[in-house]
């Protein structure tokens, strides 16, 4: 059983990609550049330009579960947001043209009646993530702009959880109809597909745990503190 730890800023990168190489997907948001040699995770941010302490309090949380609680009272949220808004361009540039590039290679021809239906489905669902991250860049993410320049608005942060919902469900359901009902006479790039399906998925999670446990407290006590100070 892995033993979990805590990076800190000494740490090389090297050490965060050995020790759990599906955070590499995490690195890229950061726009960190390869070649990292053993340059701490100190020097490589401070080279690219990203907020050390941004970076440790996610990658961290990515491998513990638990955010920090003392990073989340110091940081501005708005570098949250630009990291999520990095997130959303993967996913919609890289991640999932990718896996449905992936997933036509691996349909077999002896189903043309149930492959568009394949298809259709992961379009749905694409579709519906982008949708979502949409609402978030129109809503949330100018709300959170808005509330640390001391903008009244008639949105919160309350309205945001209500209208959060769990993008990678329709992805879980794709996989299982693969999974259950599926034949095909070329089952290894079937398997790549799945593995590709099942890794966005918990990518997709961890992206909507960074939402609900490290923007959204760090926004409701800045929503708290401006309540109590007016």
């Amino acid at each position: 059983m892995k033993i979990t730890r805590k990076f800190t800023a000494d740490d090389s990168i090297v050490d965060v990609i050995e020790y759990d190489y599906t955070l590499l997907p995490f690195l890229s948001r950061f726009s960190l550049p390869l070649g990292f040699g053993n340059k701490s995770i100190a020097s490589v941010c401070e080279g690219a330009g990203v907020d050390v302490n941004v970076f440790l309090l996610i990658i961290n949380f990515i491998v513990s579960g638990h955010p920090d609680n003392d990073s989340l009272s110091t940081l501005n949220p708005l570098t949250i947001v630009d990291f999520l808004k990095n997130s959303h361009d993967y996913f919609l540039s890289y991640k999932f043209p990718h896996i449905r590039q992936n997933l036509l290679n691996a349909l077999d021809l002896s189903h043309e009646d149930i492959n568009p239906a394949i298809i259709g489905f992961y379009d749905d669902f694409v579709d519906k993530a982008t949708r979502h991250f949409r609402y978030e860049e129109r809503n949330l993410f100018p709300y959170v702009k808005a509330l640390m320049e001391g903008h009244p608005s008639k949105y919160n942060i309350k309205i945001f959880c209500r209208q959060h919902d769990e993008v990678a469900d329709s992805l879980s359901e794709l996989k299982n109809i693969i999974l259950n009902f599926y034949t095909t006479s070329v089952p290894n790039k079937m398997y790549d597909v799945l593995v590709d399906i099942y890794n966005c998925e918990e990518d997709l999670d961890s992206h909507s745990d960074i939402e609900n446990h490290i923007l959204v407290p760090m926004v409701e006590a800045i929503e708290l503190n401006q309540c109590d100070t007016q």
